[in-house]
This record gives C-alpha cells, sequence and structure tokens, in this order.
C-alpha cells in the first residue's frame, strides 16, 4: 500500500540534509521510510547492541554512510543528533540523515535545540480512511471500531488481541522513558478517564477529583499523552466577537480504535449503540481532517468553537483572508434543520458552512452544505481539507 505521504517525504528528502518522521509506535514510519527509499542503508536503534558500539565510535559509523541513511528510533541514541548536525553542515546537500522516532519529546528536545533550520519535520498518523479503502473492504463504521493501526489490517489482527499488548508496550516503554512516573497504575487510570471524556471540553479540576492528583501532576501526564500520540487537545478559536467564548480545550484521541477499546466496547454493534457513539463519530471526522492536513505536510489547522451559553461548532478551519470553514459533524442518518442551529449562530458572510452526517443524500439548507460521511471522505482524499 502506497501511504498518502509518501509524496511529501520524498519532497523534504529532496529540499532538507535531514528529515525526521515522527507519529505514534506502530503507524508505520518503518515502512513508510523503507519503501520509499529502499535504496539507503537502514538501521534501528531499538537494537541496544547497535547502540552501544554506535557510541564507541559514532564518528566513523556516520562516515561511512555520505549517500544517505535511515535511522529508526533515533530517540534512543539522542548524542547522535550533534554529530548528525556537523556532517550535515559540512556536505550542504539534501537527503542525508532520514530520522524516526514514536516520541515528539524528541523533536521540542533535540530537533529544536541540535537541528533547527536543518530538518524537515513530517508526522505520520496510523491510516486514514482513504488509504484503508485502497486495499481493505471496509466500511466507516468498522473502520471507526477498529482504528487505523496498519498492522490490524495487514496482519487480520483482532483488536481485542492488539490492543492490550499495544498499550502494555505503551505504558512499560514509552511512558517509562519519557517521564519518572509515579505511579503507572494511576496513569492507566488517567487514560480510561480520558477516553471517557472524549470530544468534551476539558475539565482538569474534575479529573484531578476523579484521579486524586495534582492539576500540575495531572496536566503533566496529560502532556505524556500528547507528546507519545496516544491523545491530542483541541483548542478553541480566538474570535474577536461578543460572546464570551471558552477557552479549555477538547479531548480527542489519534485513533478511535484505541479509543473504542479503552471505553470496553466489543463490536462495531455494541459501538452504535454505545452513549459516546456520537463523540466517537466525531473524533473519527477530526482525525480525518488532521490525517488530510499532515499527509500533505501540512501544520495542523482545526479548531472548534464554543461559548459560555453551550453554542457549539465542532470543527473550524481558518482560510484566507479572514474566511472560515464551519463544520457540524452529526452521527444521525436523518437530516434535521436543528443540525443548522449553531452554524446559523456562529456564520459570517465569508464564512463556508457545512454539516456532515451519515445519510445518503447531498444537498443545501439554507446556504449550508449538506454532506453525506462517504462524500466529505471521498473529497477529502484528494485535497487538503477545504471544500
Amino acid at each position: 500500500m502506497k501511504r498518502i505521504s509518501a509524496e511529501k517525504l520524498t519532497d523534504l528528502f529532496r529540499k532538507f540534509p535531514i528529515v525526521y518522521l515522527t507519529g505514534p509506535r506502530q503507524s508505520g514510519k518503518t515502512t513508510l521510510a523503507k519503501t520509499t527509499f529502499s535504496s539507503l542503508p537502514y538501521f534501528n536503534f531499538e537494537d541496544i547492541s547497535l547502540v552501544e558500539a554506535v557510541k564507541t565510535d559514532p564518528h566513523g559509523f556516520l562516515k561511512q554512510y555520505n549517500e544517505g541513511l535511515i535511522i529508526d528510533e533515533a530517540q534512543n541514541m539522542p548524542e547522535i543528533f550533534s554529530y548528525i548536525q556537523i556532517y550535515a553542515d559540512q556536505r550542504e546537500v539534501p537527503g542525508q540523515y532520514l530520522l524516526t522516532g514514536s516520541q515528539n519529546f524528541l523533536l521540542n528536545e533535540k530537533i529544536s535545540q541540535t537541528l533547527a533550520g536543518r530538518v524537515g519535520i513530517l508526522r505520520l498518523l496510523p491510516f486514514s480512511y482513504a488509504e484503508i479503502r485502497q486495499e481493505y473492504d471496509n466500511e466507516v463504521s468498522e473502520v471507526i471500531f477498529k482504528g487505523g493501526y496498519p498492522r490490524i489490517y495487514k496482519n487480520q489482527i483482532n483488536v481485542s488481541d492488539f490492543f492490550p499488548g499495544y498499550l502494555q508496550t505503551y505504558v512499560e516503554r514509552d511512558v517509562r522513558s519519557l517521564k519518572n512516573i509515579s505511579s503507572l497504575r494511576n496513569f492507566k487510570n488517567l487514560l480510561f478517564l480520558c477516553a471517557g471524556r472524549v470530544g468534551q471540553v476539558v475539565n482538569f479540576s474534575s479529573l484531578s477529583n476523579d484521579t486524586g492528583m495534582s492539576i500540575n501532576t495531572l496536566k503533566s501526564w496529560v502532556s505524556i499523552l500528547e507528546a507519545s500520540y496516544v491523545m491530542y487537545l483541541l483548542y478553541p478559536f480566538s474570535l474577536n466577537i461578543n460572546k464570551q467564548m471558552v477557552k479549555s480545550p477538547k479531548i480527542y484521541f489519534y485513533d478511535t480504535g484505541l479509543l473504542c477499546y479503552l471505553l470496553g466496547i466489543r463490536d462495531e454493534k455494541e459501538l452504535k449503540q454505545h452513549y459516546a457513539y456520537g463523540n466517537i463519530f466525531e473524533n473519527f471526522v477530526i482525525n480525518e481532517i488532521l490525517k488530510c492536513q499532515l499527509n500533505n505536510g501540512e501544520k495542523e489547522n482545526i479548531y472548534f468553537l464554543r461559548d459560555s451559553r453551550g453554542h457549539e461548532i465542532d470543527c473550524l478551519i481558518p482560510l484566507s483572508n479572514g474566511r472560515r470553514l464551519l463544520y457540524e459533524v452529526k452521527s444521525g442518518a436523518t437530516f434535521s434543520k436543528e443540525f443548522l442551529k449553531n452554524i446559523n449562530y456562529f456564520r459570517t458572510d465569508n464564512d463556508k458552512c457545512a454539516v456532515i452526517y451519515q445519510g445518503d443524500r447531498n444537498f443545501y439548507c439554507n446556504e449550508t452544505s449538506v454532506i453525506t460521511l462517504n462524500e466529505f471522505l471521498k473529497e477529502l482524499k484528494g485535497n487538503r481539507g477545504e471544500k
């Protein structure tokens, strides 16, 4: 399967001496790197013996590969970055080093300090719906339930077998390496509590009461969940309008399959009957927009709107010249004019507005596009998330 981001990865490697490919563990970074640049030597720094050998003579190691090199899980030897900087500057040519890593702290602590101005960055999330449909005959509800991790599809693994091991590996390896967590049990509990609040404005005081942790510790642990690509916070869009806007972010998960597992959902039927189905469906749509932006090498550019009276727009994408895309996401299959209530409340003359729903008909209502989910996903496949 060709990943949509392969074109952008190739473009970056033609322009920068160093490219950093990051994303969640098992999102397909290694496969993408090796298939896109199959002629380059490949080394995996998860191999402890290899890392120890490179540490003894980093100059000797890097001197051998003047024509390009892939280093997988590069964060396991952070000291290599200083040496890479030296050789990248000496050669002054693009396409020297392709680095991968599953921890975003690497980006913040090492690349920004050591390789600033020399590195092109690309984030790879699990399969998008368009990528899954290239080879697999999965409908939307099944993709929401399974998520997008490539191994589930390639090896036909049941989610009940995949996610327990994935979660255990994440907690035991990634979390421990990122920060000294006093209680892994409490960390897991926080993860489950966040899943129960998906699509909701985060209330740190409430989470603090439920977990028994201080707000500072809680925020620190949430930052770990973000840095390791498990969940993210979607922030409200700032507007100079005479409405008191909510400033707290909303919780979403990078993969709806993991989210469903954390919520104890066992199959697609149970998914559709779950109390949080509307929020899970919303999370899926937001993720598809996010993947479209990142696969094109763009900076994520998604927000939501909510005021103190509870009026809310699920998704806002700023465009040029002050224009905005406003999306309302509805899990229902039957259109109701109630779907337009918040769009009509917030819209301005420059806004382009749409309702995304699970019906089978596209039409216009009061200057708002009403789009089926399938049509929306088709349009996302080849564009940058704009309509």
